[in-house]
């Protein structure tokens, strides 16, 4: 029986590809998506979700926006990588999929409400819309399977030296989240930095010659390019389709139970994520961390939901 999921997403290049792993992927089942300020403006994210569920042919599943911001810091965002819009590179069509006129936090409540079993949201931006929720709806916890988060770093990170973007841009709601006691995974750049983009990989999501493939190899080439020119990096890292991974295919990424804490106030720390894979801190674990992805099973993954698309 397929999973019943929710994808709140700030698309983003990376996140488009999640969507596509998640709506083309057999073992699940895309109830909702929701979209929050981060690598660009609400405005952004809102439509560009729309315009990759356009393209794809997926046009019954709802999508609503949700925070513009932070839940007390000014919004960060990320035009260096994405582009302006948010999905720099291809002529982006018009969205058919509507824009649902609930809040996100409306539109996830409704969904947990009307399914038959628990429901996992995978989150691949700033955790704010999940926080919000959790706060203000704290009896839904006890329908949510589990969060499944891109964000963070066992290691370095990629906006400063020690913050992952995502957790950077709103480590108080990522706070919350993992204190919450809904089971929650963290996929960080530690496993992310290896889904590389390579020539290989990109001929193997454009063998499909659907739509959808082609719009992601214009994608692909403007994220490749800017991953380029500001890491060093031209075989960009696909983030957040790794999220969908932990849940799509098990088998693809190792995960450990361990201890994750959420730098709040360092002058040079701040959204650094402190994963105590050493039990060092004697402190009890409250979190999954991915730490080995299986490159190849993942892009065979990816590319097959993306050949079940438009």
């Amino acid at each position: 029986m397929s999973i019943p999921v929710i994808v709140d997403c700030d698309p983003g290049h990376d996140d488009v590809f999640a969507l596509w792993f998640a709506a083309g992927h057999p073992a699940l089942d895309l109830l909702a998506v929701t979209t929050v300020g981060g690598n660009v403006a609400l405005e952004h994210t809102s439509r560009n979700a729309r315009i990759a569920l356009t393209v794809a042919g997926v046009t019954d599943v709802p999508v609503a926006a949700g925070a513009a911001g932070p839940l007390v810091r000014p919004l960060e965002t990320a035009e260096w990588i994405h582009g302006e819009n948010g999905l720099g590179g291809p002529e982006l069509p018009e969205p058919t999929v509507p824009l649902d006129p609930r809040s996100a936090t409306e539109l996830i409540a409704d969904t947990i409400a009307a399914s038959a079993e628990p429901v996992a949201i995978i989150a691949t931006g700033p955790i704010t819309n999940v926080a919000v929720l959790l706060r203000d709806r704290p009896e839904l916890a006890d329908g949510i399977r589990e969060i499944v988060w891109m964000g963070g770093s066992t290691d370095r990170g990629n906006v400063t030296p020690y913050a992952e973007f995502n957790a950077w841009v709103d480590p108080e709601a990522l706070a919350l989240v993992v204190r919450s006691g809904v089971r929650f995974t963290m996929v960080g750049l530690n496993v992310t930095h290896r889904a590389l983009v390579t020539a290989a990989v990109r001929e193997r999501l454009v063998a499909a010659g659907t739509r959808t493939a082609a719009f992601g190899e214009e994608l692909l080439e403007f994220f490749c390019r800017t991953n380029d020119e500001v890491f060093g990096m031209p075989d960009g890292p696909l983030h957040d389709p790794v999220a969908v991974a932990v849940l799509a295919d098990p088998a693809c990424v190792e995960l450990r139970h361990t201890r994750l804490d959420v730098e709040l106030n360092g002058s040079e720390t701040a959204g650094a994520t402190s994963v105590d894979l050493d039990g060092m801190l004697r402190r009890e674990p409250n979190a999954w961390v991915a730490t080995v992805l299986d490159v190849d099973r993942f892009w065979a993954g990816v590319a097959a939901s993306v050949a079940r698309l438009a």
